[in-house]
């Protein structure tokens, strides 16, 4: 299976194997795991960039490509600075707002508004909760602003929700424990292992939902809304 894997989905293969390894760098790379452990870092998503462009070179694949790239950027960058990142993570969630809304779901029932409404209300008032001071608070709730539009919009939009909708909530998840180790998680031990994994395999979600079923519907516009 690994090797029609390998054959088919090289990229994908990648980014799997760079994903699920991350978290070993912490044990056996130096304290601060320098560009060796943040390229590793950064392979992961950026392995999805040429895996959304393999077969198409236009259309929202690009947009795809162009969301995951910012991404696998942020990911760099966060080692950084913080605020860097962020801004990397914000102009990747700007691109995926296009793609969902170009997707949008046409008659959307209550339950699945009543969700998309409470992701965008109350992600940024956890976020803002979560870090010891108010400065911070609101620093952080701008950007989760941004962030619950990404994931409010993935669920309303017509790709796979158990695939890009839930993909884009643990993202939501990821960020929000980022921010608990501001605070209430700040002696935690294994938030940061919850955070890389609910991280990338909600991207991975996101971004093999997106691809598959932009392959599947065989255009490369929004338009008409399918399952």
């Amino acid at each position: 299976m690994s090797q029609d894997l390998a054959h088919k989905r090289p990229y994908l293969l990648g980014s799997l194997l760079a994903g699920i390894s991350f978290p070993a760098t912490w044990l056996f790379l130096p304290l601060d795991g320098g560009l060796i452990a943040m390229f590793w870092k950064m392979a992961a998503v950026g392995f999805l960039v040429p895996f959304a462009l393999r077969r198409h070179h236009k259309g929202e694949f690009v947009a795809l490509a162009i969301m995951l790239a910012f991404y696998a950027l942020g990911d760099g960058l966060i080692e950084l600075s913080m605020v860097a990142g962020a801004l990397a993570f914000a102009a990747g969630h700007l691109v995926a707002i296009f793609i969902y809304f170009r997707h949008r779901r046409v008659k959307p029932v209550f339950s699945q508004k009543l969700l998309a409404v409470t992701i965008l209300l109350a992600t940024p008032v956890i976020a803002y909760s979560l870090p010891p001071t108010r400065d911070e608070g609101i620093q952080v709730a701008a950007y989760s602003i941004i962030l619950a539009a990404m994931a409010a919009m993935a669920w309303s939009s017509n790709f796979p929700r158990y695939r890009v909708g839930l993909g884009a909530i643990l993202f939501v998840i990821s960020d929000l424990l980022i921010l608990a180790e501001l605070g209430p998680l700040a002696e935690s031990e294994v938030t940061g292992l919850a955070i890389w994994y609910l991280y990338y395999f909600g991207v991975l979600m996101i971004a093999v939902g997106i691809a598959q079923t932009l392959v599947k519907r065989g255009h490369f516009a929004g338009g008409e809304e399918r399952d």
